[in-house]
């Protein structure tokens, strides 16, 4: 694959991701999804990334086919965005590949001022492809005896700090548009943390935590009487707190979902 095709598969994905419409005739994250999985599909080094490229098939072959069927106008777009989601994935970790095949074929002469800029390049695509992983798992749910359940970790807030980061609006957005599809879904919002600090002190930070999460979702349109918001402090650990990855999981937002009959998120297997 040649640079000026990955370039012109980056700009489409960057665009095509941003659109949005709420006409159901044409479903805008539907239409993404079945233009940019083809196009990695098609490349030469889609071996490279043969999971995410498996998996965005997987998925926009389960978008088109609740299209077809009638599906809800929200689970549709959910698979959609999982598949275009796992192609820019893909094609990151193509991007990635493809930038260290250049270093390694680069000349002594050119390693000296384009080995530094292209390693740069590579290690800003790995970056780019973790993040987006992580995202996508983040918005994998499980079925419970609470109903499902919808794990957010830490990635949504900075240590000890409230206010949702950046990179959280996309999930919260995702979320919202889901909830607004069906207004009779309601939802538990759980703050959790680790059990670094005091217990008053965990317990306010994942009562404000759980807040946070609830007015943007009222921010953007979801009713009222849909949400619940509480705080659980630090008492109920998934992973032991001794040691960093442990204290990782524990920091956590928990969505409980009461509607199982409808599929708010799903997993990606």
């Amino acid at each position: 694959m040649n640079r000026s095709y990955q370039v012109l598969l980056t700009a489409a994905l960057a665009g095509l991701l941003a659109a949005c419409s709420s006409t159901p005739e044409r479903i805008e994250d539907l239409e993404v999804a079945r233009a940019v999985v083809p196009q990695v599909e098609a490349s030469p080094r889609a071996g490279i990334a043969a999971s995410n490229v498996s998996e965005a098939r997987k998925a926009l072959d389960r978008a088109n086919k609740m299209a077809d069927e009638g599906g809800k106008l929200g689970d549709i777009e959910y698979e959609a965005q999982v598949a275009a989601r796992n192609a820019q994935i893909a094609n990151e970790k193509i991007l990635a590949a493809q930038a260290r095949e250049e270093i390694e074929k680069g000349t002594a002469e050119r390693q000296s001022v384009l080995a530094e800029a292209r390693e740069a390049q590579a290690r800003a695509a790995e970056r780019r492809a973790s993040t987006l992983e992580q995202e996508l798992a983040d918005m994998r749910a499980r079925k419970t005896d609470r109903g499902m359940v919808l794990t957010l970790g830490d990635v949504l807030f900075d240590t000890g700090k409230a206010t949702l980061k950046p990179g959280a609006y996309g999930t919260v957005d995702r979320l919202a548009n889901v909830l607004k599809e069906s207004p009779d879904r309601k939802v538990m919002i759980e703050g959790h943390t680790d059990s670094t600090g005091s217990e008053e002190f965990n317990q306010a930070l994942s009562e404000r935590r759980a807040a946070a999460v609830q007015t943007a979702l009222l921010e953007r349109g979801v009713g009222a009487n849909q949400i619940t918001a509480v705080g659980k402090g630090m008492a109920f650990p998934i992973a032991s707190n001794a040691d960093a990855g442990g204290r990782q999981r524990n920091r956590r937002v928990e969505m409980i979902f009461t509607d199982n009959k409808s599929q708010v998120a799903s997993d990606v297997n």
